[in-house]
């Protein structure tokens, strides 16, 4: 590990920002969007992290020189050598804050994994957090003895889990699950409709869905090569018995797109 990651709380903390541009103006976009304030003034009091986003080579060594024999740390825009610190792709589900960096070495890279995690993550996770946070006293009520609580925790948000951290939740199964903790996950029915025959043509959330599906109904033009990806211990059936088969836990309703 080249560098160690850390979130670092700017509201209101000074920014040195050097340069004009689009890399300054995306980088001011960050920051403000962090809640610090940014200034060009090299001389202002009270800084606290330095950006050089400057376009010429010369004056970019130049400025960062400078910053850093101030006991600044930098971040030299496009010139990884130069850096103390990188800023990484953000996965935004607040407060839930996911960073993803290569130490300088592809900021393509970084984003090209941000846009697939993206669509991993469910939208209500932030609510999820929160509201695990506002229910922090009922559940070390619930579970006085820190090695039960984080078990309950762990089991709760695993993956299949009643409260899977990468499925859609709202504060009720929240609810529920604090009232009766040790009681059965409630039925959830999905309906997935296949746009093609390639399994390679599965959204990430399609694939996410067959690798947690408890049950799984499909008509008869779903392939096996599709059906492959679902979890091995997953019950399969056909979709015409339906209404004859009782749901339980995670369920898919797969057909091929008309």
């Amino acid at each position: 590990m080249n560098q160690l990651p850390i979130f670092v709380n700017l509201k209101g903390r000074k920014i040195l920002l050097l340069g004009s541009g689009e890399m300054a103006d995306a980088k001011r976009r960050l920051y403000q969007r962090a809640g610090a304030t940014i200034t060009d003034d090299e001389n202002a009091e009270g800084l606290v992290l330095a950006v050089v986003a400057l376009e010429d080579d010369d004056e970019a060594i130049a400025a960062v020189a400078r910053l850093k024999a101030r006991g600044l740390l930098v971040n030299a825009v496009d010139r990884s050598a130069l850096c103390d610190y990188t800023t990484p792709a953000i996965i935004d589900r607040d407060p839930v804050l996911l960073a993803l960096g290569t130490g300088g070495a592809s900021a393509g890279l970084a984003k090209a994994l941000r846009q697939r995690l993206e669509q991993l993550l469910p939208a209500s996770l932030g609510t999820l957090a929160n509201g695990l946070l506002a229910q922090r006293e009922r559940i070390q009520q619930r579970w006085p003895e820190a090695s039960a609580r984080r078990k309950a925790i762990d089991a709760v948000l695993d993956p299949g889990g009643r409260l899977d951290a990468l499925v859609e939740h709202d504060l009720e199964e929240l609810e529920a699950w604090l009232d009766q903790p040790h009681g059965e996950a409630r039925s959830q029915v999905i309906d997935l409709e296949l746009a093609s025959i390639d399994p390679d043509d599965l959204t990430l959330r399609q694939a996410r869905w067959l690798g947690q599906a408890d049950q799984i109904f499909a008509s008869a033009d779903v392939p096996e090569a599709v059906l492959d990806r679902a979890r091995a211990d997953a019950g399969r059936f056909a979709l015409t018995l339906w209404d004859e088969t009782p749901i339980g836990g995670l369920t898919l309703r797969i057909r091929m797109k008309r």
